[in-house]
């Protein structure tokens, strides 16, 4: 049976019940797209209700609202208390909940961003400490084997890992880290710096995936925008990339947008897509439309009608609020010329409740429990009536009254008393200041600002007292202003509106001009906490607490952006107001680091330990800072000290351990290790480093393990997943180095091309290990193209022209890679093996001996195994280069290869080549001359493994006899 269709007497009552009368035409063309298939020619993408204040604006949105859900669309409806884009998502994420239309995977994310944020506002202060704390002195995991080693020490390791005696794979993971970890060392993965850096690029993309399974669930979702000309500004970018671009992800056909403003759209963001906009301006009611609402509400004397009509300008919320009490003759009506209680409560005849309403439109907004705080007791359970009147909008719970109707209540009740005004407004600021101290029990001391509900009652407590002695509260309110730059630009947004706020509603000079100061600089599309925190400083006004936060907090900012001079100029003038400020002093200690000036730092953080010894924070710090100035005693004695006074903070666990394992420790260092990832499994550095320890134990399973578990978890960054490329390479395992390296380089450049060259010449170097060196070059040159870091790209690039014999441009790299590492002995070498086959065999002779004076720390006199191995290779090169290149490679792998089972295939392919025994017996004299030059090397184990492969040696060389003359034959030596 089909369904019964309504009467005419239904929708009209319908339509009676709604209240709304006008705007028929506004109402039937939403209507009427609705109805249109999203795919049409003749579908609007997106509305823009526009005009004055009280033109009727939010009235039409909201029967839009309720037409599109009429239709069984999910909407969502935002005002002005959004304030990013980020606060825009979450809203609607909240509001779709509630229709079963939940954004999981967003919630999920979102949820991420606010604990990642946290933490890294608690961290952020301290990380640059860790960045310029001193690298190890040791050589990383496969280069300190390498660096012992006579051929290695001359840099000719061009097939085993990428960065055997050339860079420490640890010093790359550590300028990965710094890339990724400008926001706090606590973060676990480059995911969640991306996500804390920039939330809109990441979020965005999630948001719309699952709006659009939202979207596929109902015939429309229409999200509606009101009050947007206080949120344009920050919304306005974000929304055009949404609704009609592409950069975050495609929108589905049937989301609707609605946008309701006073101006019109900047046509910087939405000029391109205008044509798109349909504009709806409205106007205020034609007396037709006036007089019809009036009849609608039982007012019908002419009289009263031509006053209502005068008294409201024909504001639709006017007439609704004059019309709301039915006047029924003109002697009711009474004086047009009355005050703002006379115009829009001139018949409620209850004192009561017309005091309660005077009072609510001191609030900026009210819930019941406001209500019960201000209104009289006699008028307590008045509440769903003040709910109802004409003038007050209901968003979920929480009220407002229109601001037509609020400027002239607050005017007529600050000009009638000033001082019950100041009373009233200071109750309302220890309400609110109660409620903050109540939820300061559940909510711990660095988490406060981020707390959506204490930042609530915060900001309307300062708003009371902003309006109840301007001149008194706007130092403090300032102050609070870069609280609110520290938790972001969203938070400075509301806190610069809020300012201006308290200036419009108190008309007084000093917040109206400092809210439209910062309001202004808020909406810089920059850097809007810098421009604040540049306004605040700029001008008088903030007391001396005010302009020392500003200071610290803009050193901070600048901190972060590399301008070290001018942080450092900030900290300091933060000392002068106050020298003994802590957060001054760690954050001026960062940069003296930061700048090399090692003991400048410490006589801050010497002085920030005294001024508050219980800081943990502040003795990891300094124990970075003593690793710079070379005390690496005093360092571990903070490193203690900070795990004593708080043994869960994993940062001052995973510092230690990395102390411990560069001085040999490792089961030391891999029981803070193992306690850093109890605390937090998913520590990424934690994992990273245990790798590095275990390499030294050569539990090579387990090293590939931890470094693959850091990988994964840094899974949309290439630099721990490089990381595990070199070190399966280190192994000698190239076909899977090579898969992770392409893993590593399979995500579009999200970060920019400077992180981009290291994975490039890792996996260069594992299809050279694979024998593919037309790729491998194609890498290279990639690598060498992106700038930054591609002095090792230079320098694998120069081994590979070598082995081609194109010298000349072989030369030419190694002295680019030279010319960004002077002291590179790696480089040293393969220019030395170049300028040795273009037949300059002193230049190759000094070219050696540097890199033995390097890379062993000899004498040039010391150094004197260089020549004897220059000669030895000369005789040898008219006719056997291939023989040459394949001794030196069997030299590396027995000297730098990790695992025996990987030397013992690839010395395999090395001898097929028959490289000359005397040759080969000859290198490894030198190699057992160079260990033995080496006397007292840092750890003992490397001198082992020397020894070791010296023996390893023997057999392969008494294989070789058979191809050697009787001359050269190898001796049982």
């Amino acid at each position: 049976m089909a369904e019964q269709r309504p009467s005419r007497q239904e929708l009209i009552r319908r339509r009676r019940r709604s209240g709304f009368v006008g705007r028929r035409g506004e109402m039937n063309a939403f209507r009427e797209n609705l109805a249109r298939d999203p795919e049409a020619d003749d579908h609007q993408f997106l509305f823009h209700v526009r005009g004055n204040a009280g033109v009727g604006k939010t009235s039409l949105v909201r029967q839009w609202e309720a037409a599109a859900r009429e239709q069984d669309a999910a909407t969502v409806y935002l005002d002005d208390s959004v304030h990013s884009a980020v606060e825009a998502m979450a809203e609607i994420a909240e509001r779709l909940g509630r229709q079963d239309l939940e954004l999981r995977r967003f919630d999920k994310l979102l949820a991420t961003f606010r604990q990642r944020e946290h933490e890294a506002q608690s961290a952020r202060d301290v990380q640059t400490a860790a960045e310029g704390a001193a690298q190890p002195p040791a050589a990383s995991l496969s280069g300190s084997v390498a660096a012992q080693v006579g051929l290695a020490g001359l840099g000719m390791v061009p097939v085993v890992g990428a960065l055997a005696g050339a860079v420490d794979p640890q010093q790359v993971a550590q300028g990965a880290d710094r890339l990724r970890a400008a926001l706090g060392a606590r973060l676990r993965s480059h995911d969640d710096v991306r996500l804390v850096m920039d939330p809109v690029r990441v979020l965005t993309p999630v948001f719309l995936e699952d709006l659009a399974e939202a979207a596929r669930r109902r015939p429309w979702v229409v999200l509606l925008f009101d009050v947007y000309e206080r949120t344009g500004a920050v919304l306005d970018e974000w929304l055009c990339d949404i609704a009609f671009g592409e950069v975050h992800g495609l929108l589905p056909a049937n989301v609707q947008i609605v946008l309701s403003g006073q101006g019109r759209l900047a046509a910087r963001n939405w000029g391109d897509w205008l044509d798109l906009v349909t504009e709806v301006p409205l106007e205020a009611f034609t007396e037709e439309e006036a007089r019809a609402l009036l009849a609608l509400r039982g007012v019908t004397d002419e009289r009263a009608v031509e006053v209502v009509l005068h008294l409201s300008g024909r504001l639709p919320v006017l007439v609704h609020t004059l019309a709301q009490a039915r006047p029924d003759s003109a002697e009711t009506v009474g004086d047009p010329s009355g005050t703002a209680v006379e115009r829009f409560l001139k018949w409620e005849t209850d004192p009561s409740r017309r005091a309660a309403a005077l009072a609510l439109a001191l609030p900026l907004q009210f819930d019941e429990d406001v209500y019960r705080a201000v209104a009289p007791p006699e008028a307590a359970e008045q509440y769903a009536w003040v709910r109802r009147l004409a003038f007050v909008t209901d968003q979920a719970g929480r009220c407002r009254y229109h601001d037509v109707v609020r400027a002239p209540m607050l005017r007529l009740q600050r000009v009638q008393s000033p001082a019950r005004w100041a009373a009233a407004h200071e109750q309302l600021a220890e309400t609110f200041r109660a409620w903050r101290v109540q939820r300061e029990e559940a909510v711990p001391d660095g988490e406060r600002w981020g707390d959506a509900l204490w930042r609530e009652h915060r900001s309307n407590e300062t708003y009371h007292r902003l309006c109840a002695d301007p001149r008194r509260a706007l130092p403090d309110a300032l102050a609070e202003v870069v609280h609110a730059c520290e938790n972001g630009s969203g938070t400075a947004r509301r806190w610069a509106q809020l300012l201006a706020q308290a200036g419009t509603d108190t008309a007084d000079e000093g917040p109206a001009v400092w809210g439209e100061r910062l309001t202004v600089a808020s909406r810089d599309d920059g850097s809007a906490v810098m421009a604040v925190l540049d306004a605040l400083l700029a001008h008088s006004g903030p007391d001396t607490v005010g302009r020392l936060l500003a200071r610290v907090a803009r050193g901070r900012a600048h901190r972060r952006a590399e301008r070290y001079e001018s942080a450092l100029a900030d900290f300091s003038a933060a000392l002068v107001l106050d020298p003994l400020h802590v957060d001054a002093l760690v954050g001026r200690a960062l940069i003296h680091q930061q700048r090399g000036n090692a003991e400048d730092a410490l006589a801050d953080m010497d002085e920030a330990i005294r001024i508050h010894p219980g800081g943990a924070w502040n003795h990891v710090v300094r124990g970075h800072v003593n690793l710079t100035a070379g005390r690496p005693t005093e360092a571990l004695a903070d490193y203690d000290r900070a795990v004593e006074l708080d043994p869960a903070l994993d940062w001052a666990l995973a510092s230690r351990a990395e102390l411990h394992r560069v001085q040999g420790r490792y089961q030391q260092a891999l029981a803070d290790l193992d306690r850093a990832l109890d605390i937090d499994p998913e520590y990424i550095w934690a994992y990273s480093e245990r790798s590095r320890c275990l390499g030294h134990l050569e539990r090579w399973d387990e090293a590939v393990r931890d470094m693959a578990r850091a990988a994964d978890l840094d899974s949309d960054s290439e630099w721990y997943r490089a990381l595990l490329a070199d070190l399966l390479l280190d192994l000698g395992r190239h076909a899977e180095a090579c898969r992770e390296a392409d893993r590593a380089l399979s995500d579009p450049d999200e970060d920019g091309p400077r992180s981009r060259a290291w994975p490039h010449a890792v996996r260069a170097w594992a299809l050279h290990g694979l024998g593919r060196d037309t790729e491998a070059l194609a890498d290279l040159d990639r690598a060498a193209s992106l700038g930054h870091g591609s002095e090792l790209a230079f320098a694998m690039r120069g081994w590979l022209l070598w082995e081609a014999g194109r010298l000349d441009e072989a030369e030419r790299d190694f002295g680019r890679a030279l010319s960004g590492h002077p002291q590179w002995p790696w480089a040293f070498g393969g220019r030395g093996a170049v300028r040795l086959y273009a037949g300059r065999y002193e230049d190759a002779v000094a070219d050696f001996t540097r890199s033995f004076t390097i890379q062993f720390g000899m004498a040039e006199a010391e150094a004197d195994i260089a020549r004897p191995l220059v000669e030895l290779l000369r005789e040898h090169l008219p006719d056997n280069r291939a023989a040459i290149t394949a001794a030196i490679r069997l030299g590396a792998l027995l000297t730098h290869q990790m695992q025996w089972p990987g030397v013992a295939r690839q010395a395999g392919s090395v001898l097929a080549l028959r490289p000359s025994p005397r040759l080969v017996t000859g290198g490894f004299r030198l190699l057992r001359r160079a260990a033995t030059a080496l006397a007292d090397p840092p750890g003992g184990a490397d001198t082992k493994r020397i020894t070791w492969s010296l023996a390893l040696v023997k057999p392969l060389l008494r294989a070789l006899a058979p191809w050697a003359s009787s001359t050269d034959r190898v001796s049982g030596d």
